[in-house]
């Protein structure tokens, strides 16, 4: 029952990667993929849309100026369009690439882990992790490592 469940969920899940820069960034989006829709069912909460758009730090900073009274630029910006925890994951990820290459140097890591860690986190916020707080950002922070760990030894 647990196969036909992940099978459909494949099926089912509509996950697409846009790209307002002009880098190639991903190289194994398939991969990707299907790690998100299996990260998202082990979770008991399944993808039925899930858009990723790479974008630049003006285009992430005029969607935190506009839909969240932040002016500062961030990494990711995380919406999540379901109508509740409960049902499947409809969501949105919005992430600044200058960011990211930013925070790999800052950190000292390859720039295709930290997108990737990046992208992790987004799907953690719509699987209901929050960051707030210092414990709730250690538990992010070990969920991120847990799942780069699993998704690099694939």
């Amino acid at each position: 029952m647990i196969g036909l469940f992940v099978f459909l969920s494949i099926y089912m899940a509509q996950i697409n990667l846009f790209n307002t820069s002009d880098l190639s960034i991903l190289k194994n989006r398939k991969q990707l993929k299907l790690f998100l829709i299996k990260t998202a069912v082990a979770y008991n909460r399944p993808i039925l849309s899930l858009n990723i758009i790479f974008c630049d730090d003006e285009y992430i900073l005029s969607i935190n100026n506009g839909f969240l009274a932040h002016d500062y630029y961030t990494d990711i910006i995380t919406f999540d369009l379901s109508d509740s925890i409960a049902d499947p994951i409809q969501g949105e990820l919005y992430i600044s690439t200058e960011r990211v290459k930013d925070n790999a140097r800052i950190h000292h890591q390859l720039y295709n882990k930290e997108l990737h860690r990046v992208v992790f986190h987004g799907l953690l916020h719509l699987l209901g992790y929050k960051d707030k707080t210092p414990t709730e950002s250690l538990k992010m922070k070990e969920m991120e490592d847990l799942l780069l760990a699993h998704y690099f030894s694939i």
